[in-house]
This record gives C-alpha cells, sequence and structure tokens, in this order.
C-alpha cells in the first residue's frame, strides 16, 4: 500500500487490518510510515463515527462496547 485511503470505512478496515497482521505494532508508527500524523487520522475517524481502541489497536465504531 503506498497511501492510506480517503474513504473512512477503506481506512478503517485498512488500518486495522495492517494493526493486526503486526505489519506495524502501533498507530504512530503506521501513520507516520504514510506521512499521516495519528491525530489527524484519530480526528478524520472520529468525523465518521470511528474511535480508536488502544486496548485493542483497532478503530472501532463510536459506541462499540463489544
Amino acid at each position: 500500500m503506498e497511501y492510506l485511503p480517503q474513504d473512512p470505512a477503506i481506512l478503517v478496515s485498512s488500518i486495522n487490518m495492517l494493526l493486526r497482521d503486526k505489519e506495524f505494532d502501533s498507530l504512530e508508527s503506521l501513520c507516520y510510515s504514510f506521512n499521516r500524523e495519528p491525530e489527524e487520522v484519530k480526528d478524520y475517524l472520529l468525523q465518521h463515527d470511528y474511535v480508536f481502541a488502544e486496548d485493542q489497536l483497532q478503530f472501532r465504531p463510536v459506541g462499540y462496547d463489544g
């Protein structure tokens, strides 16, 4: 992957996959690899109802508690 997708659903899926498959050990390292700031990505996805769960290393829909 050369860049992070702009579509929120595809972005969440891509980030979660890269973290799950241990391509990166943190959201920060993933973002910096793609020349993006972690807070920028978090803020963008929060606008689309996704939050980052630090303990799970994944983005989830706002309100998801499963």
